[in-house]
């Protein structure tokens, strides 16, 4: 992009175009990116597929969503920097299966319309929903974005080469393509991808990322202060803590919350 050849030349080239933000605390997104690694590769790789997910301009989003994109002047293409990185054999599904062998499990039941007899039938409930819902909006409703997958199997053995690949451009409706195979290193003859678009979320849509803007995070603790006076309920969870977790931090947040239970 810029002529470079070395990562001393990248990282020179990084420290002129963010000189002048060193002073600077971020208000949004946009001057955060900036900020970290300049106005080029923003508006290459980070704006256009920012705005694409949240559904609005990157000024108006938070900061802090920028600081989980990893930096590196290296070849690693990992997302993550953490030491150690997997996923279950067979996937998650034989891992909650595994934890649920022996435990009375009810499907398809919504918890809203058997909320009495639920609520009734525990000394403790554990509510991973969302916490507006929950309480009946009775302080407006939270924002949240949601998904759409488009699933499609194909005649060929491998389709893209690796397990998920993103799209940065904003003309591309979806974010990113996942090639499940890819995830076990599988030999199939065919293989199995899915799109993933974003979606602006309302009543009845699934919700998968809290928006956590000013006015949000507002309302949200709000709800906070409701579930504080709740005994009965735990709140956990992205949706009950208003908050994005990467499944790592969620599974520690949900060993937190056993260990504060149980005064362990």
């Amino acid at each position: 992009m810029w002529g470079t050849k070395t990562p001393q030349e990248v990282k020179d080239k990084i420290a002129e175009q963010t000189a002048h933000m060193k002073a600077v605390e971020p208000k949004n997104l946009e001057e955060q990116a900036i900020k970290l690694i300049g106005p080029d590769i923003y508006e290459k790789l980070i704006k256009g597929y920012t705005e694409k997910q949240w559904g609005r301009s990157a000024t108006d989003l938070p900061p802090f969503i920028i600081k989980r994109l990893p930096v590196r002047l290296t070849f690693d293409n990992n997302y993550f920097n953490d030491r150690y990185q997997g996923i279950p054999i067979g996937g998650y599904n034989v891992i909650i299966e595994n934890m649920l062998k022996d435990v009375e499990v009810e499907l398809g039941l919504d918890f809203f319309a058997n909320r009495q007899e639920l609520e009734a039938s525990a000394e403790k409930v554990v509510f991973t929903g969302m916490i507006d819902q929950y309480f009946d909006y009775k302080h407006g409703e939270l924002e949240y974005r949601s998904l759409r997958f488009d699933h499609e199997v194909l005649d060929e053995e491998n389709y893209q080469g690796n397990a998920v690949v993103n799209y940065t451009e904003r003309e591309i409706p979806y974010t990113r393509i996942i090639e499940h195979k890819h995830f076990e290193y599988g030999t199939q003859d065919k293989t199995v991808i899915t799109r993933e678009y974003p979606a602006d979320w309302k009543r009845g849509d699934e919700p998968y990322y809290p928006i956590n803007d000013e006015r949000n995070n507002a309302l949200f603790a709000k709800y906070q202060e409701e579930a504080a006076r709740n005994d009965k309920v735990i709140f956990c969870g992205r949706l009950a803590d208003y908050k994005y977790y990467d499944m790592h931090v969620v599974i520690e947040r949900a060993l937190e919350v056993v260990a504060e239970e149980l005064g362990q």
